[in-house]
């Protein structure tokens, strides 16, 4: 089953009810279920966590049988960093890895679709990933 990568944007557009993005959002998580394994990462997962006060509701949230839990490689951290670095040449500002490079390096090194609403800074940086994203 090929995997996808869901960014926490569509996470948070779910979670908050967005009343843009969920039913995009919604549908796609749904769908894509049926057909893909979708997986999640430690940086996804703490983006979206701050809007709980116990880690049981975020696992309860994000359940381990709809989402695969996975780690970062270090491969994806040396992508992620050589993303930066093409970021700071570009006149980036930010001094460390932002969390999108992690993301967009998760999903490259493991060949994953990446199912984002923002898929503009991804594009830039990960020119070769799959996207799920709005037109």
């Amino acid at each position: 089953m090929p995997g996808v990568l869901v960014d926490s944007n569509v996470l948070l557009d779910i979670l908050t009810a967005d009343p843009i993005w969920s039913e995009w959002s919604s549908r796609q998580v749904e769908s894509l279920a049926l057909t893909s394994s979708l997986v999640i990462n430690p940086i996804i997962y703490a983006e979206i966590s701050y809007r709980f006060s116990r880690i049981e509701e975020v696992d309860e949230t994000l359940l381990m049988t709809m989402f695969a839990r996975e780690p970062i490689s270090y491969e994806a951290a040396f992508l992620a960093a050589k993303a930066h670095v093409l970021y700071r040449r570009r006149k980036g500002t930010r001094l460390s890895p932002l969390p999108d490079f992690f993301i967009g390096a998760h999903a490259a090194v493991k060949g994953y679709d990446l199912l984002t609403r923002d898929a503009t800074r991804y594009r830039t940086y990960f020119p070769s990933l799959r996207f799920i994203a709005p037109e």
